[in-house]
């Protein structure tokens, strides 16, 4: 789908996890473009300063819509909601997202699993609501923000890299259910690492907080990628140059991946800032720590 629509009237784009990292970044470049957005997250202070970024940065309108996308009724009410206020959802772009760090054996329970839910039944939960608009409108496009961990695995992210696994599959799945209707389009967006606030607002197990691994993005620069996805319709698309190569690494050279990998997670992609255990935001919104950009230097 083209931005602007192709009937000269604002777009309409509901961006979940828009309190911080990439769905902040990606609220405000489209309301550089004029659109009218619905602004999704667990807490509504965070949403709050993102509406306000966002329209100062030109947008048409915001609505804030405090829900967490596990919330059944509360997606299928955002959703209805914005379409009886705006008359169509032209766009959604699906980054809300919790992550653990820790051994399998070590991250809770009820931890790992809220990992995993959050990314896959999360993704369910919205596009159960969403992909019903886009077929009465015969047109609208879907971006799941996914990962690099959705193509590899890495020891110590094992519930995260289960989730974003999760995702891609259903994200597919969604695509191939979809192919009746050509006005509508699901986009993968796969980012490496990005300073966004979600490494150190992770649960951790690990006697550490998290930090992006090299190379390190901008959430501005990923939000690049999901405007230009919306521009240009993909199945998948790459938003970090070495995703290739490591993905590459991973599937061919599976004794030498396995060998490596856990070593320069520990150097690279660990804070070594020693923390007891911690829930991090995995269960609740955490607003102190909502940004759109983290702690670490980024291109």
């Amino acid at each position: 789908m083209p931005i602007p629509p192709t009937d000269g009237s604002p777009l309409t784009a509901l961006i979940t996890g828009a309190s911080s990292g990439i769905g902040r970044a990606t609220a405000v470049r489209l309301a550089g473009r004029g659109a009218r957005l619905v602004l999704v997250a667990r807490g509504r202070e965070p949403l709050e300063a993102t509406a306000a970024e966002a329209r100062a940065a030109g947008a048409a309108a915001v609505t804030v819509c405090p829900a967490d996308v596990l919330d059944e009724d509360a997606i299928r009410a955002v959703v209805s909601s914005a379409v009886a206020e705006f008359g169509r959802l032209d766009v959604v772009v699906h980054s809300a997202q919790v992550m653990a760090y820790g051994r399998i054996e070590d991250v809770p329970k009820e931890v790992f699993e809220r990992v995993v839910d959050t990314s896959l039944h999360g993704t369910a939960t919205l596009a159960r609501h969403v992909l019903p608009v886009f077929r009465r409108q015969a047109g609208g496009h879907l971006v799941i923000v996914n990962s690099l961990l959705g193509n590899v695995t890495t020891p110590v992210l094992g519930s995260y890299a289960v989730a974003k696994w999760g995702q891609l599959g259903l994200a597919r799945v969604l695509q191939q259910e979809t192919r009746d209707e050509p006005g509508i389009s699901v986009s993968i967006v796969q980012p490496g690492g990005v300073d966004t606030p979600i490494y150190y607002q992770a649960a951790s197990w690990a006697g550490s907080t998290g930090r992006p691994p090299p190379p390190v993005y901008s959430p501005e620069r990923v939000a690049r990628r999901v405007l230009s996805t919306l521009e240009n319709p993909r199945r998948i698309v790459q938003a970090g140059v070495a995703n290739h190569l490591i993905t590459a690494g991973f599937r061919l050279l599976p004794g030498l991946y396995d060998a490596l990998v856990e070593p320069l997670l520990r150097t690279f992609a660990l804070a070594g800032d020693d923390v007891p255990p911690t829930e991090g935001n995995v269960f609740e919104s955490r607003p102190e720590g909502n940004a759109a950009e983290g702690r670490w230097r980024s291109i």
